[in-house]
C-alpha cells in the first residue's frame, strides 16, 4: 500500500478467539500500518444482531460472534476471521472454529473476509499464515515478517505476565484468608462483557479472589490434564482440565461456565466434575434468556456454602 492512500480498515470481531489472541492480532495489523477497528464490548444489541442472523442450533458464543461481525460489516473494508482447524496432530478443535470462515462468508456474502489458517495436520502454522496474510495486504513480505515477530513477542510477554500476576495475587490472598474460587471456562466466555464478566464482577463484590483458568502454564496444564482424561482430544479443553489440576487442591471452590448448547463443554465439564473429589463446584450454563437476578442468587448461595464449609473445617481443626 502506498502512503498516499487511505489506510485499509480491518475489522476484528470482539468474540471467540479474539479473547485469546487479541494482543497478537491487534499489534500485527497495527505494525503493518493498517487501521484496526475492534467491535465494542458485547451488549444486548450485538447479541440481538447475532441471534437474528444465526440458526437456532448455534451456540451462544457463535451467535455473539456473528453479532460482532454484523456490527462491523458497514464500518470496515474487510473483516478478519481466523481459520483454526487443528493445533496439534491427533487433536481437534470445536467445529465452530473449523467452520467459522465459511459461516461468516455465507451469512454475510457482501463482507470481504480475510483469514489465515492454523492446521497442524497439513503443516499450516500461525506464523506462516499471518506472514503470508500480511504480505498480501502490504505487498511487503519483510514488513509482514517484522510485524509478526513484534506481535508474537508482545503476545508471549503478555501471557507470561498474566500468569505471573495471577500466581502472585493467589499467594498474597492465602495470607488474607479470603475465599479463592477458580472460574473455569474459555477466554471468550470469561472475558466477554455480556457472559463471564458479570459473574467475575459479582464474585469480586462478594470479596472473592478469582482465579482464571486460562492464566496458567499451558504446557504444564496439558500434561496434568492426563490425570483427568487420557483420551480427550479437544485442545482447548485439555488446557482447561489441566488448569483445574494445577489449582484444585488450593482453591476453595470451582465455577464452571459454559454457553448453551456446547457439546464439547458438556462432556469435558461433566468428566472433570466427576473426578475432582470433594472440591465444591457448580456449573453455570448461559443462554440468551438468562436472568441476572437468578445468576446472582446462585453465586451468592455457592459462596455462602463454601464459607460455611471452610468455617466448619477450621473449627474442627481447632477442636482437634
Amino acid at each position: 500500500m502506498s502512503q498516499n492512500k487511505t489506510k485499509l480498515r480491518v475489522g476484528i470481531p470482539r468474540a471467540l478467539l479474539y479473547h485469546k489472541y487479541s494482543k497478537l492480532w491487534e499489534i500485527f495489523f497495527k505494525v503493518l500500518g493498517l487501521e484496526v477497528i475492534i467491535s465494542p464490548q458485547t451488549n444486548k444489541e450485538i447479541m440481538a444482531r447475532g441471534i437474528n442472523c444465526s440458526v437456532d442450533e448455534s451456540c451462544l458464543s457463535m451467535k455473539i460472534f456473528l453479532g460482532h461481525v454484523d456490527w462491523l460489516k458497514d464500518k470496515v473494508d474487510c473483516v478478519f476471521v481466523p481459520n483454526y482447524v487443528c493445533l496439534r496432530s491427533g487433536e481437534e478443535l470445536c467445529v465452530k472454529f473449523m467452520a467459522l470462515v465459511d459461516i461468516t462468508r455465507n451469512t454475510f456474502p457482501q463482507v470481504k473476509v480475510i483469514e489465515y489458517t492454523v492446521d497442524a495436520i497439513n503443516q499450516k502454522t500461525a506464523t506462516a499464515g499471518l506472514i503470508v496474510l500480511g504480505a498480501k495486504l502490504t505487498r511487503n513480505p519483510l514488513k509482514a515478517a517484522r510485524a509478526y515477530l513484534a506481535a508474537r513477542k508482545s503476545y508471549e510477554a503478555n501471557q507470561l505476565q498474566m500468569i505471573s500476576d495471577q500466581e502472585k495475587r493467589f499467594q498474597e490472598n492465602k495470607k488474607s484468608g479470603r475465599l479463592a474460587i477458580m472460574v473455569v471456562s474459555h477466554p471468550y466466555t470469561i472475558y466477554d462483557n455480556f457472559l463471564g464478566k458479570p459473574i467475575v464482577d459479582y464474585l469480586k463484590e462478594l470479596n472473592v479472589e478469582v482465579i482464571y483458568s486460562d492464566r496458567v502454564d499451558k504446557e504444564k496444564a496439558r500434561r496434568l490434564a492426563q490425570n483427568l482424561a487420557k483420551t480427550l482430544y479437544w485442545s482447548y479443553h485439555k488446557e482447561l482440565l489441566g488448569a483445574v489440576e494445577i489449582y484444585r487442591n488450593s482453591v476453595d471452590g470451582i465455577i464452571f461456565i459454559s454457553t448453551f448448547p456446547c457439546g464439547p463443554d458438556s462432556l469435558a465439564i461433566n468428566l472433570c466434575q466427576s473426578r475432582i473429589g470433594n472440591v465444591p463446584n457448580i456449573l453455570i450454563t448461559l443462554d440468551e434468556l438468562d436472568s441476572g437476578v437468578g445468576l446472582k442468587t446462585r453465586l451468592e448461595s455457592f459462596v455462602d456454602i463454601i464459607k460455611l464449609k471452610k468455617y466448619q473445617t477450621l473449627n474442627q481443626g481447632i477442636l482437634c
